[in-house]
């Protein structure tokens, strides 16, 4: 615990808990909607084929968890947390004009 709460610069434990409560709500979220939302924009694998069925499935998710997790980062009071590494992220990924 004492390696996690330096690496991510956090000074509680219960900040961690909170943190890790965050990933798996959002993942089980973003995963939950993404589903009916397909369905509502009548994306399905009849209409595009398997591959591009998942291509764009998870392309949806991907963003669904960006906000997401901001979202319930906020909700969960370790809105800061999350805002520095949503920011680390899509750096990472090569949004760094977007951010900065």
């Amino acid at each position: 615990m004492k390696k996690l709460k330096e690496r991510w610069g956090i000074e509680k434990d219960w900040q961690i808990i909170m943190i890790l409560i965050v990933f798996a709500v959002t993942g089980s979220t973003a995963s939950y909607i993404g589903k009916p939302i397909l369905s509502f924009f009548q994306i399905s694998t009849e209409n595009l084929g398997v591959l591009a069925y998942w291509v764009v499935r998870i392309l949806l998710l991907f963003v669904m968890y960006q906000f997401l997790l901001v979202f319930f980062g906020w909700l969960f009071g370790q809105h800061k947390f999350f805002w520095n590494f949503e920011k680390k992220m899509l750096r990472r990924i090569g949004f760094k004009r977007l951010i900065d």
